[in-house]
């Protein structure tokens, strides 16, 4: 897919205020980690992240979208009025009906003529519904959209934390690595065809998707029914999803560069979804992608889901990592496996 009427034309963001070190999630795990004979630091050496951030108990998601919203639209001086699509895509969201865009929708005050939906796609989420609203400028429809998005890690965690002092098994601590790493954050990207004065943007050139779906078992988080009591669950089999992921990464990439007529020289800069070290190092080895190329965030801010990789963009882009004219490619991994890779002219 290729695009020539879209600009990524701001990213607003909330960081959650709670700051979650992982030695503060292993001194709630303590009694644990002593029976498995799990050393202190594990979690941080295994992961790469020293803390993440929560949003306050009882936080709604909707709250942190459109903070977020508001910041990306008054930065770019676009009008809400103009605002012709909105999507919420995060993994979090209030109710099964309506759609948490409804509630961002409200609260931004769109005109009666915006298309307001929820899509979800794992960690993917946000980069999907870009491409929603790129394929509606591409096509004349609207001349601006917004992809929101906000993810809640704390309660999750707080329920795995309980399960596993429950537990104590170490089978569950491997599959609950993943989990202890989510971080919360919101989220907001606005498109448009560059056609508002004050707004500058950086142009979406195209992208490629491929997916695994033979894999969806890997990484799940739902609600399941114990003992007849109905609660949230998590569980990941990080060594597959890393093993699974990259295959399809490299893959995916490959595809990528044909579709951009680009060689692996042509990019200056790429932007990942935020897992951990392990993913990292893993991803960039197999794709041939120098270092000192990516910019990553999860060190501090940890897994933030469908919010991980267009805040890692911002924070980049305003520590001066990416410039103008670099050649920018967004890869994204998630759950399912899907992978989506976006090029951008910066």
């Amino acid at each position: 897919m290729k695009y020539e009427k879209v600009e990524l034309t701001g990213i607003g963001y909330e960081l959650a205020p709670v700051v979650v070190t992982s030695e503060e999630l292993e001194a709630r795990l303590a009694p644990m980690l002593k029976k498995l004979r799990i050393a202190e630091g594990q979690l941080e050496f295994l992961t790469g992240i020293a803390e993440r951030r929560w949003w306050a108990p009882g936080t709604p998601v909707s709250r942190g979208a459109t903070s977020a919203a508001k910041k990306a639209l008054v930065a770019s001086g676009v009008p809400i009025e103009e605002i012709g699509s909105l999507i919420y895509a995060g993994v979090c969201r209030e109710l099964y009906e309506p759609a948490t865009a409804c509630r961002v929708a409200a609260g931004l005050g769109v005109k009666r003529s915006t298309a307001v939906y929820d899509i979800s796609n794992a960690c993917l989420g946000v980069l999907n519904g870009m491409l929603e609203v790129a394929n509606r400028i591409e096509l004349g429809q609207i001349r601006a959209g917004l992809i929101v998005s906000c993810e809640s890690a704390r309660e999750i965690n707080d329920v795995m934390i309980d399960r596993m002092l429950q537990m104590e098994d170490m089978k569950l601590f491997t599959l609950a690595l993943a989990t202890l790493t989510g971080g919360s954050g919101a989220v907001a990207v606005l498109l448009t065809d560059g056609s508002f004065d004050k707004a500058s943007g950086h142009r979406l050139l195209g992208g490629v998707t491929h997916v695994a779906p033979e894999h969806h078992e890997l990484c799940r988080w739902g609600i399941e029914k114990i003992d007849g009591v109905h609660r949230p669950f998590m569980s990941t089999d990080s060594v597959a999803v890393l093993k699974h992921g990259v295959e399809l990464g490299k893959e995916t990439w490959q595809s990528f560069l044909a579709e951009m007529s680009w060689a692996n020289d042509d990019v200056d800069r790429v932007i990942c979804h935020q897992v951990g070290s392990g993913h990292q190092s893993s991803i960039l080895k197999t794709l041939g992608i120098a270092p000192e190329k990516d910019f990553t965030t999860y060190e501090h801010l940890g897994n933030i889901g469908t919010v991980s990789l267009p805040i890692t963009a911002a924070l980049a882009k305003e520590r001066g990592a990416l410039k103008p004219g670099d050649n920018v490619s967004f890869l994204g991994i998630g759950s399912g496996l899907n992978c989506m890779m976006l090029g951008l002219k910066w």
